[in-house]
C-alpha cells in the first residue's frame, strides 16, 4: 500500500495532504539513473582494471608476443648488418684493392637515409616505438645490401677484364718448394759470398741441386734469353705485361728462345751454377715499373697463410747470398 504523507499548515494550522506533481516524479527518475549510470561506469572502470575481460586478455597475450618477436627480429637484424659490415670491408679492402679500384665511398654506402619520416605512422601502434626502430633497421640493411650487390657486378666485371691481368702478374714460386727448405736468401741486405760486404740482394735465391725445374711465375713473353759466364750467368728475363718483369738468373739449361709466350707453370729451365754463384741455385727477381721490389710478396698463389708467414721469416735473415 502507498503511504501517503502529510505536512502541517502554519497558516492554517491543519496537516495537509501531500501531492506530488509529475515534474517531481521526472526529475527524481532522471537522478535516480544518472546515479545509476555513474555507479555503472565506475563499476565498469574498476571491474576492467582488476578484472580485465577475455578480449583484454587475448590483447594483451598477442602485445607482449609481438613485443617478443620484434625483439628477436632486432637481434637476427644485429646480426646481419654485422655479416654486411664485413663484406663491405672486404670489397673495400680486399677486392677493389686487388683491382686498384676505389673503396665505395660512405656517402654512397649510407646513401638514401635520411629524408621524411615514412615510419611516423607506426609509433600509434602497439609496441610503436619497437615497430619504427625495426623498420628502420631493415629499411637501411636493404640499402646497404643493394648496394654492396651492385659493388660485386662492379667487381665482376673488373674480374672479366683483368683476367689477362691475374693471370699474367706473378704468383707462385719458381721453383718447387713444399717443404720450403730451398728459400736460401731473401730481399734485401746481405753478405756478398765473394767480397764478404754487405751489399743490397735484389732478388730471392733458393737452393736446389743442378737439374732443377725452373717455373715461370705468370703468363708473359720472353723478352731476354743471355748465356754468359759472369754476373747473371745464363739468364732469362719475361715480360709479363701491366709494367711487370722477373728475371730467373744462374740457369744451367734454358729451354725457351726469344719471342717465345709462355703461360704460368711452364718450364723455362733448370736450376744451375754459372754467372757469379758459389753453389747451385736459382736467383729470381721481380721488376715492377722498372724498379726491383720483394718477390716474397708475389708468392700468394701456392701459399697458405701460415707458409707464407714462415716464408717471410726465412726471407728475412740477414744471412749470406749465393750471388
Amino acid at each position: 500500500m502507498k503511504k501517503v504523507k502529510y505536512h502541517f499548515n502554519r497558516e492554517s494550522l491543519q496537516y495537509e495532504k501531500v501531492t506530488v506533481g509529475w515534474k517531481t516524479h521526472l526529475l527524481r527518475a532522471f537522478m535516480v539513473c544518472c546515479a545509476a549510470l555513474v555507479f555503472g561506469v565506475a563499476f565498469h572502470v574498476i571491474a576492467s582494471e582488476l578484472f580485465p575481460s577475455p578480449k583484454d586478455i587475448e590483447r594483451n597475450r598477442l602485445t607482449a608476443m609481438s613485443a617478443s618477436q620484434l625483439d628477436k627480429l632486432n637481434r637476427q637484424l644485429k646480426d646481419l648488418e654485422e655479416v654486411s659490415s664485413v663484406l663491405q670491408n672486404r670489397d673495400d679492402g680486399i677486392y677493389r684493392t686487388i683491382f686498384e679500384a676505389e673503396p665505395i665511398p660512405d656517402n654512397v654506402r649510407q646513401a638514401g637515409y635520411g629524408g621524411t619520416d615514412r615510419f611516423k605512422q607506426l609509433e600509434n601502434l602497439p609496441n610503436g616505438d619497437l615497430l619504427k626502430s625495426t623498420a628502420e633497421r631493415v629499411e637501411k640493411l636493404k640499402k646497404r645490401l643493394y648496394i654492396q650487390s651492385r659493388s660485386y657486378d662492379e667487381v665482376i666485371d673488373m674480374l672479366k677484364e683483368k683476367e689477362d691481368m691475374l693471370a699474367s702478374i706473378p704468383a707462385i714460386q719458381p721453383v718447387s718448394n713444399k717443404n720450403l727448405k730451398r728459400m736460401a736468401s731473401g730481399y734485401g741486405r746481405r753478405i756478398h759470398p765473394i767480397y764478404k760486404t754487405r751489399k743490397m740482394h735484389w732478388g730471392c735465391d733458393f737452393s736446389a741441386p743442378t737439374g732443377t725445374d725452373i717455373y715461370v711465375t705468370g703468363k708473359g713473353k720472353v723478352v731476354e734469353v743471355k748465356k754468359s759466364k759472369r754476373g747473371y750467368g745464363h739468364h732469362v728475363i719475361i715480360d709479363h705485361g701491366y709494367n711487370f718483369k722477373t728475371l730467373y738468373a744462374h740457369m744451367d739449361k734454358i729451354k725457351v728462345r726469344k719471342g717465345q709466350r709462355v703461360n704460368r707453370g711452364d718450364v723455362i729451365g733448370t736450376v744451375g751454377n754459372t754467372g757469379t754463384s758459389t753453389a747451385p741455385h736459382l736467383h729470381y727477381e721481380v721488376i715492377k715499373n722498372g724498379k726491383k721490389i720483394d718477390p716474397i710478396n708475389f708468392f700468394y698463389n701456392d701459399l697458405s697463410p701460415e707458409e707464407y708467414e714462415k716464408m717471410l721469416e726465412i726471407s728475412s735473415h740477414h744471412n749470406q747470398s749465393f750471388d
